[in-house]
């Protein structure tokens, strides 16, 4: 589990880095897919993955969502407070965590239960999506988008 977070997590940076070289208007240009342009669709990843774990983790938290960031600035630092939040979490998991129930209560207010390996899987995937969805439009600008390669990353050493 924890070497498909930190694989999201580099990923992640790098497409902060790749962000860079644009100007903001381009960031949040509106754009078709995703959640409508690049600085809300890095934004929407942040709030999924921390707000999911926030559940598992039963912490009192708004589920309210952060209204929408202006710059990319802004969503570095909302990173950087809910990675530091949620990584001990993730770098605590264990095969025993699998199958723990979460219930989930759904607008309509109907309860459903997910084993916890689930939930964590779906925000992998979650973002692994969305981070397809920055690719497309990379190219759409011409330029080359991050490498989703998991190979050349060291998380896993050889023995």
């Amino acid at each position: 589990m924890q070497v498909w977070f930190k694989y999201n997590w580099i990923v992640r940076d790098q497409w902060y880095e790749w962000c860079a070289q644009l100007p903001e208007e381009e960031l949040v240009r509106k754009r078709i897919g995703g959640m409508g342009s690049i600085l809300k669709t890095l934004q929407h990843i942040l709030d999924v993955e921390w707000s999911w774990i926030q559940q598992l983790r039963e912490a009192d938290f708004a589920s309210e969502p952060v209204p929408w960031l202006a710059t990319l600035a802004e969503v570095r630092e909302l990173d950087r407070q809910y990675r530091s939040d949620i990584e001990p979490f993730i770098l605590g998991w264990d095969d025993s965590m699998e199958t723990r129930p979460m219930e989930d209560v759904a607008s309509d207010g109907h309860v459903e239960q997910h084993a916890w390996g689930e939930v964590m899987r779906h925000v992998l995937a979650h973002e692994i999506h969305h981070i397809g969805q920055l690719s497309i439009w990379a190219r759409e600008l011409g330029l080359k988008p991050v490498s989703a390669n998991l190979i050349g990353k060291g998380l896993i050493p050889i023995r």
